[in-house]
C-alpha cells in the first residue's frame, strides 16, 4: 500500500488559480465519488481551503506512482474544466514518507500562511469526516489520519506553537484583556467596519462585553457587523458626544486625517471622571492624534506596536515549530514502520495462499491415485516429495541468485529461512 498527495497551496499558486482548483461544499460529495473510481486508488480525502487544495490518496501496493500522478492531474483538469498548463508548475506531489510528513505538518499548522494557526486542524478533520461519510477511506488512509490527529494533539500539548497571538486583530484583543479583566462592565467603540474590524469583532463577541458601539461612514456597511455582535450603530460625527461612554476604542478606517483628537479625548476623560481609556489605532494614516498618548489615564497602541507583539510571538512560534518537526519526524517513522509491516502481512498472506493452492492440487492428485488402486504408502511418499519440491522451489532459486550477486542479501535470506550462514 502507498500514500500520495497532490496539491497546490499559498506558496505555489496565486489566489486566482487556487480559486479555480477549490472544491465547493456542494461539489465535495461528487468529487470524492469520482476520484475514488480510479482503479488504483483505494481511498481518498479532499482538503479544500482558501489557502490550499490537496488530495490525499491511498494506492494499490504495486501502483505506478507516475501513472497515478498523471491520472489524478487529468482528473483535476476534467473536474474543474481547466487546462493542465494553467497549473502544471503550481502542483506538488508527495509519496509515502514525504506525504506522511507533509500531512502532519499541514494539520499542525507548520505549513500554514501563519505558523501555528489552529483553524487548519479543524479543516483537516472536516475533510476526513466527509470522506468517511462517503466511504472513500481505506484502512491505510484511516490509520494515517488517526495518527495525524494524535500528532497534532501532541504538538499543541508539548510545544508553544499555538500559545501566542500571530495576527494584528488577535493582538488587539489580547491587549484589551491584559488591561481590563471585567469585560461585562466595559463599553467598546469600533470605528470603521472593514475586514480588520470585522475580525476583531469575532474575538470581542467571545468575551461578552457589556456594550459595543460601531461608528462608520455608511450605515449599510456597519449593519451586518452590528447584527452579528448585537452592537449599536452610530454615525462618525456622533463620536464627539458618545466617546465618553467608551472604555476601549479600536479604530481602523481609511480616513486621511485623524478622527479623534487630543481635545476630544480630554473632554471625554473629564466627563468620565478620569476613568482609564484604551485606544488601539490600526489605521494608516492614524485615526487618533499622536498627542493623545501624552494624556494621563490613557493607553494607546498603534499598528506598529501590535506588529511588534505579533513578530515577537512569531519568533516564539518558529522555535516551537522546530520542536514540532522532531515530533512529526518520529511519528511519521512510526507510521511508515506500520505501513511496511502491513506490506509484510500482505506478502505472507499471498505466500500462504500459494502454498495452500499447491497443497490442494497435490492432495487431489493423491486421492485420485489411491482411488485408481495405487499403494497408499507410495502415494504418501510421492505426495510429500512433490510438496517439498514445489514449496522449496522459490526459496532455492532466491538462494542461488543471492549467492552469485549479493552476500548481504544471502545472509538476510539465510536467516529468514532459519539457516546458519556458511
Amino acid at each position: 500500500m502507498s500514500i500520495a498527495i497532490l496539491g497546490v497551496n499559498h506558496k505555489t499558486a496565486p489566489l486566482a488559480l487556487r480559486e479555480k482548483m477549490a472544491f465547493p461544499p456542494d461539489k465535495m460529495e461528487s468529487a470524492l465519488y469520482s476520484l475514488h473510481q480510479h482503479p488504483l486508488i483505494t481511498g481518498c480525502v479532499i482538503l479544500s481551503t482558501c489557502n490550499r487544495t490537496e488530495l490525499y490518496l491511498s494506492l494499490e501496493q504495486h501502483s505506478d506512482l507516475h501513472h497515478v500522478k498523471s491520472a489524478v492531474e487529468k482528473w483535476l483538469c476534467l473536474f474543474h474544466d481547466i487546462r493542465f498548463d494553467d497549473f502544471r508548475h503550481s502542483l506538488y506531489w508527495y509519496a509515502n514518507d514525504e506525504a506522511v510528513v507533509h500531512l502532519m505538518r499541514v494539520a499542525c499548522g507548520i505549513d500554514s500562511l501563519v505558523i501555528g494557526e489552529p483553524q487548519i486542524l479543524g479543516q483537516v478533520k472536516q475533510a476526513y469526516h466527509q470522506a468517511y461519510q462517503q466511504q472513500t477511506i481505506y484502512t491505510t488512509l484511516d490509520k494515517l489520519f488517526q495518527r495525524v490527529f494524535h500528532v497534532a494533539k501532541r504538538v499543541r500539548t508539548e510545544t508553544q506553537i499555538g500559545s501566542n497571538t500571530a495576527s494584528v486583530a488577535y493582538a488587539a484583543c489580547l491587549v484589551t484583556r491584559e488591561l481590563f479583566t471585567q469585560s461585562e462592565d466595559l463599553t467598546v467603540l469600533l470605528v470603521g467596519a472593514g475586514e480588520t474590524i470585522e475580525l476583531i469583532s469575532r474575538y470581542l463577541k467571545q468575551h461578552h462585553f457589556g456594550k459595543i458601539l460601531v461608528a462608520n461612514r455608511t450605515r449599510e456597511k456597519a449593519l451586518k457587523l452590528a447584527m452579528n455582535i448585537n452592537a449599536e450603530i452610530i454615525a462618525l460625527p456622533d463620536i464627539a458626544k458618545r466617546l465618553k461612554e467608551a472604555d476601549i476604542i479600536i479604530s481602523s478606517t481609511a480616513s486621511p486625517l485623524p478622527i479623534i483628537g487630543k481635545g476630544l479625548v480630554e473632554r471625554s476623560l473629564a466627563a468620565r471622571n478620569q476613568k482609564a481609556m484604551l485606544f488601539i489605532d490600526l489605521a494608516v494614516p492614524r485615526d487618533v492624534e499622536a498627542e493623545v498618548a501624552d494624556l494621563a489615564n490613557v493607553s494607546t497602541y498603534t499598528i506598529d506596536d501590535l506588529h511588534g507583539i505579533v513578530n515577537a510571538n512569531l519568533e516564539q512560534r518558529l522555535i516551537a515549530a522546530n520542536e514540532a518537526e522532531h515530533i512529526i519526524q518520529a511519528e511519521a517513522a512510526l507510521f511508515m514502520d506500520w505501513l511496511r509491516s502491513r506490506l509484510a502481512v500482505d506478502l505472507i498472506k499471498i505466500y500462504r495462499q500459494q502454498a495452500e493452492v499447491i497443497k490442494n492440487d497435490l492432495v487431489v492428485k493423491a486421492i485420485s491415485a489411491i482411488k485408481h488402486g495405487a499403494e497408499v504408502d507410495q502415494v504418501i511418499t510421492l505426495l510429500t516429495h512433490r510438496l517439498t519440491n514445489r514449496l522449496l522451489h522459490a526459496p532455492t532459486q532466491s538462494l542461488l541468485t543471492a549467492a552469485t550477486n549479493d552476500n548481504d542479501y544471502l545472509k538476510i535470506l539465510s536467516e529468514s529461512l532459519g539457516l546458519k550462514a556458511p
